[in-house]
């Protein structure tokens, strides 16, 4: 039978049993009638809470340790009385299913997400116990998380650990047959690219400033639009100085050569002058090795290293403002709207699937490097509105 007792030190605790187990929890109540009449009146509504099947031991106790030995119990009891498989049970299946599908660096990146933060937060789960409130408390509690540089973790990030989620209770829902809690959350918004791509003069000043070894280096970049992991891997093997183009088909990512991540990133990039020239260099220098671009040890530069030993102390040296080295892409793709390419040219030479990302995130640019800012159609209609009526035939 419940009750309340007092220890030696004349506070008292509550003595009952739970779920078969003698539980007792301490208070710093000092033994008097009136403390003794207060815990009476929660010890039995304790009671009928655990008659009914709805006592909640952390609600009561929330510093016992305890109350996650117990959750984890009704989880148990929960999951076979369901029938259906625990949250980490059904996402490592899942997962085991999926990966065949995806690239091998998806793989991990998914594989991590999992491991470090659904897992701990929903493993123990049974699928169908999972309420949307669940999910929302679990975004919001990454939104507090710390980003790489110590911000605030960027929407896009907290996208990206969301989105196994709902596939995982998505397809859960549609196999066990339970509506998915995942319903109605909508994705973050997430700002527009950062483009920040530089002008034709500026890209002179830099290839005329940066150091003679790596010319080759960024010339390339600006006149290929290459991504860093596709120049860092870029093999002599995959140039063609004869068909005077370069076959992206690998990309160096975490220290690895790997296939690239879609279909359409595998493609043929065509060599203006400037960038067979700069090519044809640095073939005297690493033409025997495999790598076009590299390190002493022949292997793959180290792109960090580069960017923080070259490529930002040349940007300063400039006066230019900070920009990544990625906006060299960038400017590939603003300079070729610039200069007047087919649309579909310049998405199949960026490994995109369609014009419209080209349009969507370059297009603002175009007007500032081709004066193409409605100033040819308003002359167009100076000249038409300007010009005299032409006369009207006179009948014979």
């Amino acid at each position: 039978m419940a009750k309340v007792n007092s220890l030696a030190n004349g506070t008292l605790f509550f003595d009952f049993r739970y779920r078969g187990v003698r539980c007792k929890e301490y208070t710093k109540l000092k033994d008097s009638p009136a403390n003794r009449k207060r815990l009476r009146i929660i010890l039995e509504r304790i009671e009928a809470e655990i008659t009914l099947g709805t006592f909640d031991y952390g609600a009561y106790f929330p510093d016992s340790p305890r109350v996650e030995r117990f959750a984890q119990e009704l989880e148990r009891v929960s999951q076979v009385q369901s029938g259906l498989p625990t949250f980490e049970d059904f996402a490592n299946t899942w997962f085991g299913q999926m990966a065949v599908e995806w690239s091998e660096t998806h793989a991990i990146t998914v594989r991590g997400t999992l491991d470090k933060s659904l897992i701990p937060a929903f493993g123990a789960k049974a699928l169908n116990n999972i309420s949307k409130d669940d999910l929302l408390d679990f975004r919001s509690e990454v939104a507090r998380r710390k980003g790489r540089k110590g911000g605030p973790i960027s929407a896009d990030r907290i996208n990206h650990i969301m989105t196994p989620l709902r596939m995982i209770l998505n397809e859960a829902a549609q196999r066990f047959g339970f509506t998915s809690p995942y319903q109605g959350i909508k994705s973050l918004k997430v700002p527009k690219t950062d483009v920040q791509p530089f002008t034709f003069s500026e890209v002179k000043a830099i290839l005329a400033a940066v150091r003679t070894d790596f010319r080759p280096y960024y010339t390339v970049r600006f006149f290929t639009g290459l991504r860093t992991g596709e120049i860092d891997g870029l093999q002599w093997k995959y140039v063609n100085f004869q068909r005077r183009e370069i076959h992206i088909c690998e990309t160096w990512v975490k220290g690895k050569l790997r296939p690239t991540k879609t279909e359409e990133s595998n493609r043929h990039v065509q060599i203006s002058q400037p960038v067979y020239d700069a090519l044809k260099a640095q073939h005297k220098v690493t033409g025997k090795g495999d790598f076009v671009f590299c390190a002493d040890n022949a292997q793959p530069l180290s792109h960090n290293n580069v960017t923080k030993r070259v490529w930002y102390p040349l940007l300063r040296h400039l006066g230019l403002a900070r920009r990544r080295p990625y906006q060299t892409r960038h400017t590939a793709a603003t300079l070729w709207l610039a200069a007047g390419e087919n649309p579909e040219w310049i998405a199949r030479q960026m490994g995109h699937t369609t014009t419209e990302m080209l349009f969507r995130v370059y297009s603002r640019y175009v007007p500032d490097l081709t004066r193409k800012d409605g100033s040819a159609f308003e002359a167009l209609l100076t000249n038409v509105l300007d010009a005299p009526a032409p006369e009207k035939e006179t009948e014979q």
